[in-house]
C-alpha cells in the first residue's frame, strides 16, 4: 500500500527537525538584517530557521534569505490562516509552523504538501491535529502551558506524538527539554536577541548558535 501524502509530509518534517535539534524563532524588523543574520546563524551551525510573520518586513526578509543564503533551510512561523500557509508555500519555504491551529488552518495544511507543524497546548487540540494526519506538534507556550510535566502527561495517551516545544525555552534549559523522548527539537528566540540584531552583533549570534549546537 502506498503511504498517504500526509505520511510523506510528516516524515519530511520529522527528518528536518531531528537533524536541526534547535530552531531559532526569528522576528526581523528590518529587511537589511535578514541575510547577515541568517549567515551568522549558519556560520554557527544552525541552518534550520523559523522566520515569523510578526512584522511588516517578514515576507521580504524570508525571500531575501531564501535567495541569498542557500545553506539555510527556511520555514515560516506564526502561520495563523490558510492564506498565511499559501504565502509560505509561494515564498519557497521548506516548512511552516503555527502557534495554534484553527479547523480551517488544519484542513488547509492537511490538504497541502508543505510540511507543517500545528501548535497545541491541550489534549483536545492535539486530537484535532492527530485526526487530520499530523504526528508532530509545536507545544506552545511550552513553559507556560505546564512545562516538561505537561509534556510527559501528554505522552501517556499519545505515545506516537512528537513535539517541538517553544516558549520559555532558552540556553539554560534547552538540553533538559531535548532529553525528553518525545521531543525531537526545540524552538526559541534566545539565539537571536532583538538588541543584537538591531546592533548588528553577528559574531555574538554566531557564538550563541555554536554553543546551542554543542
Amino acid at each position: 500500500m502506498t503511504p498517504a501524502p500526509s505520511a510523506f509530509r510528516d516524515e519530511a518534517m520529522i527528518a528536518l527537525l531531528t537533524a536541526a535539534r534547535v530552531v531559532p524563532v526569528i522576528t526581523i524588523e528590518r529587511v537589511e538584517d535578514a541575510v547577515p543574520l541568517a549567515r551568522a546563524l549558519v556560520a554557527g551551525g544552525v541552518r534550520t530557521l523559523e522566520i515569523t510573520l510578526r512584522t511588516a518586513a517578514a515576507v521580504a526578509a524570508a525571500e531575501a534569505i531564501i535567495a541569498q543564503v542557500p545553506e539555510a533551510i527556511v520555514g515560516i512561523g506564526t502561520v495563523l490562516t490558510p492564506m498565511d500557509l499559501a504565502r509560505a508555500k509561494a515564498l519557497g519555504a521548506k516548512f511552516a509552523l503555527s502557534p495554534g491551529a484553527t479547523p480551517d488552518l488544519l484542513d488547509a495544511a492537511a490538504e497541502g504538501d508543505l510540511p507543517f507543524v500545528p501548535g497545541i497546548a491541550t489534549a483536545s487540540e492535539l486530537m484535532a491535529a492527530l485526526a487530520r494526519g499530523f504526528s508532530i506538534y509545536k507545544f506552545f507556550p511550552a513553559q507556560q502551558a505546564g512545562g516538561i510535566p505537561a509534556l510527559r502527561a501528554l505522552g501517556g495517551p499519545f505515545p506516537q506524538a512528537r513535539f517541538c516545544p517553544t516558549g520559555g525555552i532558552g540556553e539554560a534549559n534547552a538540553a533538559e527539554w531535548l532529553a525528553e523522548p518525545n521531543v525531537i527539537a526545540v524552538g526559541g528566540s534566545w539565539l537571536c536577541p532583538t538588541a543584537d540584531i538591531r546592533a548588528g552583533n553577528w559574531d555574538k549570534i554566531t557564538g550563541l548558535a555554536r554553543r546551542a549546537m554543542q
